[in-house]
């Protein structure tokens, strides 16, 4: 374990976090436009000057070196479109509620996705597992743009029961984590079926209904265990996507998410919150696929005797 451990930490992650810094980097300097382009009332002399300020003026791959040598002292540079504020003030500023947003949806996503998963498989077959899986397809093939919306004008507009923008109060966070987690519902539903109808058949499963047990016992104490191995397996690129992949959430209900500085910076060419703010969410992706990495080892004993560890992705 610590030699896994090690190598993720020191081998792996520094390596893909240079490759995605580099990408990145390139990219968005390749990409038409700049920081300044839309100043129309900037004078050319002016722009230079801000150029000149902010390194714009020198060679790209100096500007690369500079600004990787910053990000490596942990410094992601000023903002250039929130003057006097620097990248890692803003994310440390907005990224918290992004990440209590991506917290209520994977709870959300985790207790109704197994809950429906576990229904479907313990009734095969039946009316209920029909239900569930087309459910589920459902789930997935609407995105979180138009279920979003749908759930403001029927649960905020028509019915008026919950409030569709704003962060201040409990109800605020419902919709939201409803529209980021759904998706995952549907995903977390269909593999805990799979997996649960695979256990439900193993030899320790006949021997445990041989020796009298109810079947909600041999669901809850002996096949669960060994069908959430999956679905482990599944959390760390759900959750990184949960924390991450809310952009489209915060902008629908009006949230004060990281994802707002992230479009606003898309669209407005601000190069350092682009680059600190990809940085900082491969960083927590890639921290969250480890975790898991962890829990497979400690959830599934074949895993740790098999001397490798399953890749969460």
């Amino acid at each position: 374990m610590l030699r896994f451990l090690l190598r993720r930490v020191l081998v792996e992650m520094p390596l893909s976090l240079l490759v995605i810094f580099t990408i990145t980097f390139f990219l968005i300097r390749l990409a038409p436009g700049g920081p300044f382009s839309a100043e129309k009332t900037v004078s050319p002399q002016v722009l230079r000057e801000l150029k000149r300020h902010y390194g714009l003026d020198r060679p790209l791959y100096v500007q690369y070196v500079n600004y990787l040598g910053s990000v490596l002292r942990g410094d992601l540079g000023p903002s250039f479109k929130y003057p006097g504020r620097k990248v890692t003030e803003l994310i440390a500023e907005a990224f918290p509620v992004s990440f209590e947003l991506g917290c209520y949806a994977l709870f959300f996503a985790l207790l109704f996705g197994c809950t429906a998963g576990m229904i479907a498989a313990s009734r095969n077959g039946t009316g209920a597992d029909f239900l569930v899986m087309f459910l589920s397809m459902g789930g997935i093939c609407i995105p979180s743009f138009v279920l979003g919306p749908l759930l403001v004008l029927v649960f905020g507009l028509l019915l008026g029961w919950l409030p569709v923008a704003g962060w201040t109060s409990p109800a605020d966070r419902i919709l939201p984590s409803i529209t980021l987690g759904m998706i995952y519902v549907a995903y977390i539903a269909r593999m805990m079926r799979g997996s649960l109808l695979e256990v439900l058949v193993q030899d320790f499963i006949k021997t445990a209904r041989a020796k009298g047990l109810t079947e909600r016992r041999i669901l809850l104490r002996h096949a669960l265990r060994g069908a959430m191995v999956p679905v482990v397996s599944f959390l760390g690129p759900a959750a990184a996507g949960l924390i991450t992949g809310s952009f489209v959430v915060e902008t629908i209900f009006s949230i004060p998410g990281l994802g707002r500085f992230f479009v606003t910076a898309a669209f407005n060419r601000d190069y350092t919150l682009i680059l600190g703010t990809v940085v900082f969410y491969a960083v927590i992706i890639m921290v969250f696929n480890m975790l898991v990495d962890i829990l497979l080892a400690i959830l599934d004993p074949r895993i740790r005797s098999g001397g490798g560890y399953a890749h969460a992705g």
